[in-house]
């Protein structure tokens, strides 16, 4: 006899299966909706269908929901479904991200914009295949964020506890689409402060990741103006860490983990808390070659090693691990004060630990 495998954070309450059927059973309407008005709107369906169901770490529901029930909120499908939600705003954000990015893949399958590019191509239509793929790409993503609104809203919850709630979730939006503008500014105007990204790192994902989710379950509860202050001394330093996880996966991650291509962060010339601090200790050789090479479309494979031999030798990646470290404990030693459920409790600190050591 064996001990059984430990459960998954994500998986707890049955968290991911029934997060997965509410954005089924959503997605099922919208495809019927879809068809009825134009069956060429069939493969909207079918990517969106594939990119949200496919694929998703269902990190950002799990946050939420346990907020949610770390301030007493009671357990109902309703809930689960409205904070199911929060996957159409990361999928609007990455189908964006990837456009302007120009990535290839996501999850190891071709990006929204790729994929209607080929499907340009294969169908023999006139025009540009690849300004036809940018703009359905656009108008997808623009799409998701208009049903994460009906899903919040059609969840079936209380009007009151979407009201409460609501604020919190057009914040979170608001932050994340200025982040996304400040990376951009950033690659364009080639601001490599590490103050800059910081912030960077803060409004694009820190605060959508972890620290809006858990507000926003919080406020479906009708939480303490306490318990909400606990919840963002953990959320906002522990999010800054998922996205340093994230650079360090751009750069040093295994493809096949990731399902993006190797280096892709280092190609797109991300200005990254990894590259900042590369840049602010490396000598003048590596200041030069990273000038030189980040933001290079044509990178290959051992230019990729040269640039991840600087960072590394420059005591970039250390420094950043470090950063991991340190603000995962600041989370938790906030998480410790909060008064919140002890099963609560138990899940968001697993939670931490996914979020930040994870290899996807």
């Amino acid at each position: 006899m064996t001990d059984a495998a430990p459960v998954s954070p994500v998986d707890r309450a049955g968290l991911r299966d029934r997060t997965d059927r509410a954005l089924a059973d959503f997605l099922a309407g919208q495809r019927a909706w879809l068809a009825a008005a134009d069956d060429s709107l069939l493969p909207v369906a079918e990517a969106l269908e594939a990119f949200v169901l496919r694929g998703g770490k269902r990190l950002r529901p799990a946050f939420a929901y346990w907020g949610y029930r770390g301030a007493g909120g009671t357990d109902s499908d309703q809930v689960v479904a409205a904070l199911a939600a929060l996957e159409f705003v990361q999928a609007s954000a990455l189908i964006h991200d990837d456009l302007m990015d120009r990535s290839d893949t996501r999850r190891g399958e071709p990006a929204v914009h790729r994929r209607f590019a080929a499907h340009h191509r294969v169908a023999g239509w006139v025009g540009n295949a690849d300004g036809f793929g940018d703009s359905a790409a656009i108008l997808l993503g623009d799409l998701c964020l208009v049903w994460s609104d009906q899903l919040l809203h059609g969840a079936g919850l209380d009007p009151y506890q979407v009201q409460r709630a609501r604020p919190v979730f057009d914040e979170m939006r608001t932050e994340v689409t200025i982040g996304q503008y400040l990376d951009v500014l950033a690659q364009a105007s080639g601001d490599t402060s590490v103050e800059r990204a910081g912030k960077i790192a803060r409004y694009k994902s820190a605060k959508y990741t972890v620290e809006r989710p858990l507000l926003l379950g919080a406020a479906l509860a009708d939480a303490s103006a306490p318990l909400r202050e606990a919840y963002s001394g953990y959320g906002l330093p522990l999010g800054e860490a998922f996205q340093l996880r994230d650079d360090v996966l751009g750069v040093f991650g295994d493809p096949r983990q990731t399902g993006k291509p190797a280096g892709d962060d280092l190609r797109e010339g991300k200005r990254t808390f990894l590259v900042a601090a590369a840049l602010e200790t490396t000598d003048a050789t590596g200041r030069a070659l990273l000038a030189k090479r980040l933001g290079d479309p044509g990178l290959d494979p051992d230019g990729i090693d040269q640039l991840r031999e600087v960072i590394a030798a420059s005591g970039a990646l250390a420094r950043t691990e470090q950063r991991i470290t340190t603000l995962t404990d600041t989370a938790l030693a906030a998480l410790d004060r909060a008064d919140v459920t002890a099963e609560a409790r138990e899940v968001l600190v697993e939670l931490a630990i996914v979020a930040t050591r994870r290899s996807l």
